[in-house]
Order: structure tokens, then C-alpha cells, then sequence
């Protein structure tokens, strides 16, 4: 006889959702998508350092929070920085590969201008989400892999920080608050938030703890 799965249990502590500062693509106009290493500009250095500020007056020093991050070079630059002001231990984050950005496949570095020129308009303008490219990867598979992250990291004790990016946020912010999917896109999306913006969910209700000054390109 097949085993049940264990059935997931909502969290007991709260999760603290961080959409990485700006980067040089951000600024040259380019599509980032999962792009691995994309290092911040000066301004995202700031709005990582805002970041840090308004998680210290809300959580003060050295809280217990355990630090996730999306693998990307831009997602570790906020999270030292914001840890430095917490006073936490850097080196103590765990990463996951399921935290990246959307996959743009054959559009990804590409500038934004170009592709535009080609296949007309890539971003939805009712949503602020991306079209997902031929190749790329669409909502559905978002949702699946940061759901899966989600339930596999259930059991984490207490509070938490992940860092990692726009549209990915964007759709674990769905799942974990359990928003109904968006009409064409099989998976839920919570609203846009600029660069260097966190949130705080518990218990299925999000709350905006500091919006961040940067752009919205991802």
C-alpha cells in the first residue's frame, strides 16, 4: 500500500522576501532572467544598505533568522550587505537553485530595445510581468519549483531572510500568501515591487516592510 504524503503545516515563523538591488543589466537596459552573475551597481549597493537599515530597526542585532538566497552573485551582494547590518554571519546563508529568476532562454542578455524590435512588446502591461519567451521558462514552472522549495523548507525553525529576484519573488510571494492564479499565466503573481524592496508573510498575509528606490526591469 502506496504512503501518504505528510501533509505541510503552515510555518510558524515569518518569512522576509528581498528583491535583490540594481544591477549592471538593470541599468543597461538588458534582460537579466537567470543570468548567474550580473553584479550590483552603486545604487544597488544603496538600496542593499537601505535593506539592511530597515531590517535592523525591525528585527535590531544579530536576530535568529535563518539566511536563504538564490545562487546568483547579485543575490549574495545583498544578502552580505543586509547581514552586515543584521550582524550575522554571511557565511551561515544556505542557497537553492529553485530561487532564480525566470529563464528568458534565447532573449536573456539580450537588451530589451532589440528584442522589443523583433517580437514586439515582452512585458504584460496589465500584470508588470514578463512574457515568457519561446524558449524560456513559463509561470507554471516558476510556481512549481519555488512551491517545491517552500515545502521542502517547511520545518525551517523561526523567522527567515531569502533574497532573490522580481518575477521569481513575485510568484513565491503568490504561493506562500495562496493567491489565485492570474487569468492566462497558470500561476499565482503578487503585485510589483521595486529593486531593493522586502516583505514580511505570515501566516498567508504579506505585509511591505521597506520599498526599495530602484526599477522594476528584471
Amino acid at each position: 500500500m502506496a504512503s501518504k504524503a505528510r501533509p505541510r503545516t503552515e510555518r510558524s515563523g515569518r518569512d522576509f522576501i528581498a528583491r535583490h538591488g540594481e544591477t549592471v543589466f538593470n541599468a543597461a537596459g538588458r534582460l537579466q532572467g537567470d543570468h548567474a552573475h550580473t553584479p550590483l551597481t552603486r545604487a544597488g549597493f544603496a538600496q542593499a544598505d537601505e535593506m539592511g537599515a530597515a531590517l535592523r530597526a525591525e528585527l535590531g542585532a544579530r536576530p535568529k533568522l535563518t539566511l536563504w538566497a538564490s545562487p546568483t552573485g547579485r543575490a549574495l551582494q545583498t544578502l552580505a550587505i543586509i547581514a552586515e547590518h543584521l550582524e550575522l554571519d554571511w557565511h551561515a546563508a544556505r542557497t537553492d537553485g529553485r530561487l532564480v529568476e525566470i529563464d528568458l532562454g534565447e532573449w536573456g542578455g539580450r537588451y530589451y530595445a532589440d528584442v522589443i524590435a523583433e517580437v514586439g512588446p515582452v512585458v504584460d502591461r496589465a500584470t508588470g510581468l514578463l512574457i515568457p519567451a519561446p524558449d524560456g521558462e513559463d509561470y507554471a514552472a516558476i510556481a512549481a519549483r519555488v512551491g517545491a522549495w517552500r515545502d521542502d523548507t517547511n520545518d525551517d525553525p523561526g523567522d527567515r531572510l531569502v533574497i532573490m529576484h522580481g518575477i521569481s519573488s513575485r510568484v513565491l510571494r503568490g504561493v506562500m500568501t495562496g493567491a489565485p492564479n492570474l487569468a492566462g499565466y497558470d500561476a499565482p503573481a503578487l503585485g510589483d515591487l521595486p529593486q531593493g524592496s522586502v516583505v514580511m508573510i505570515a501566516g498567508g498575509v504579506e505585509r511591505i516592510v521597506h520599498t526599495g528606490c530602484g526599477g522594476t526591469r528584471a
